[in-house]
């Protein structure tokens, strides 16, 4: 008797604590009963499924009007070529500009019709190359690394890679980091 005492008493002490446990013991309870409901129509309709499979038989059939990538060797190939990501190319125009090498720029730049400062300076061959160039390896940065490195660069060579950049590639977001940058070095 003094047993079953002891076991009530402990019981009640622990009521509530139980009593704020209901609301979580009840909303684990619900979603097991629905995760459960949800198991077994699951394998009802795969139990169906596989029941009208084998009473009609899936057609192998390729709708006429249904054409897959595969089906198309050689249009992979050209689409590819035309879009400049065919032998390992790189895309040099639009999103992929800031991640492109500083070479398929020049390739992109070479297609378009070339302006009359291009002209005028394609007629001086040689352009001499600021320290800076050679310091940075101008000439195979990408536009983002070229940003990485503008901070510890002076107003000076900034000016001079801009000056370069004009004198050789002409390539409008590089020129355009550089004015920028200038613009707001001389700002300070």
């Amino acid at each position: 008797m003094v047993g079953a005492a002891t076991v009530a008493v402990v019981e009640t002490m622990k009521l509530p604590k139980t009593i704020l446990m209901y609301p979580m013991t009840l909303a684990s309870t619900a979603a097991h009963i629905v995760m459960r409901f949800q198991q077994n129509l699951a394998e009802l309709v795969i139990k169906g499924d596989s029941t009208l499979e084998a009473i009609f038989p899936p057609k192998d059939e390729k709708p006429e009007w249904a054409t897959f990538d595969e089906d198309l060797p050689d249009a992979i190939e050209t689409t590819a070529a035309e879009d400049g990501v065919g032998d390992g190319g790189r895309r040099a125009e639009g999103r992929f500009a800031l991640y492109s090498v500083a070479d398929a720029h020049e390739a992109a730049s070479a297609l378009v019709k070339p302006t009359r400062q291009s002209k005028e300076s394609g007629a001086k061959s040689t352009v001499p190359r600021p320290a800076v160039v050679d310091e940075l390896d101008y000439s195979t940065l990408t536009l983002a690394q070229l940003r990485a490195r503008l901070q510890s660069l002076s107003v000076d060579e900034l000016e001079a890679l801009l000056a370069y950049e004009q004198a050789t590639k002409a390539r409008a977001p590089f020129q355009t980091l550089l004015a920028n940058r200038i613009t707001r070095a001389n700002a300070k």
